[in-house]
């Protein structure tokens, strides 16, 4: 790829960024603490889904195997 095109590209990204969050009616010390605190609270989302969703997922599954496992040797 062309690195033209990728730099083209991201910086594409970041004015559609800019847009959806209106952050480019802001000042630039706005800008830099809207970015900063968005950043932070992304990360805290990425780390917590990372640390808790697995937990969850296996619970999820021990317990519906515990519902739709197999059945007990007496029903047979």
């Amino acid at each position: 790829m062309d690195v033209k095109r990728v730099k083209d590209y991201l910086y594409w990204l970041y004015y559609q960024y800019q847009l959806v969050t209106c952050s480019y009616v802001l000042e630039p010390w706005e800008q830099s603490m809207f970015h900063t605190i968005t950043v932070t609270v992304l990360a805290m989302v990425v780390y917590t889904a990372y640390v808790f969703v697995p937990i969850h997922v296996r619970l999820a599954l021990e317990f519906f195997s515990q519902i739709f496992g197999p059945q007990a040797e007496g029903t047979v």
